[in-house]
């Protein structure tokens, strides 16, 4: 199996993008194509690197390269957008990449121990389903504090603001709209 730099690399900034700490990178759609572009070549070079192996220790190599190009692919996108959906689709590329180099692995095996191993994949990809979506319900539910307290922010800045006159009422209004996000 051939490892690039470029993928060790790609494969620790998905991973970290797992845990919510990416955010959206300006960035033109010629770099984001760009990157596609080198993405989908790395893909090519660790796919012809499994050329030199046999049987299914190709497959499996096969398989981790797919992998590699989907998650990079996909962590590609949230870098570039930073949406939840693109965030989702990143975790869902990472729990799959593994389930299907997992469940490629149990081809090396038969009978009852093939069949756990095919088991057991499968149940690593549910658990990761499952964290993937109790995360993303977590993440919301955090938002919508986040939108509510600052709402509360405001109405209270608001008020302040209702002790003053002219001038300094119209400042202190202005900035609590901007500080608090608060349409005019």
């Amino acid at each position: 199996m051939m490892r690039t730099p470029l993928a060790h690399a790609l494969l620790a900034l998905a991973l970290a993008a797992a845990g919510g700490a990416a955010q959206a990178t300006n960035y033109s759609k010629s770099v984001l194509n760009g990157a596609r572009d080198d993405i989908k070549a790395t893909y090519k070079i660790e796919k012809d690197g499994c050329n030199k192996l046999a049987g299914n220790a190709k497959d499996v190599c096969v398989e981790e390269a797919k992998g590699h190009e989907k998650i990079a692919l996909a962590w590609l996108d949230y870098n570039y957008s930073g949406s939840t959906s693109d965030q989702a689709k990143l975790n869902e590329a990472i729990y799959e990449a593994r389930y299907e180099v997992a469940k490629e692995r149990c081809d090396d095996l038969a009978g009852q121990p093939k069949d756990v191993c095919q088991r057991e994949a499968t149940t690593a990809r549910d658990k990761a389903k499952a964290d993937a979506k109790a995360n993303q319900k977590i993440m919301e539910a955090q938002d919508d504090a986040a939108v509510a307290k600052m709402k509360a922010d405001y109405k209270l800045a608001a008020e302040r603001c209702d002790t003053l006159a002219g001038e300094r009422k119209d400042v202190c209004v202005a900035s609590a709209k901007a500080r608090y996000h608060e349409k005019w």
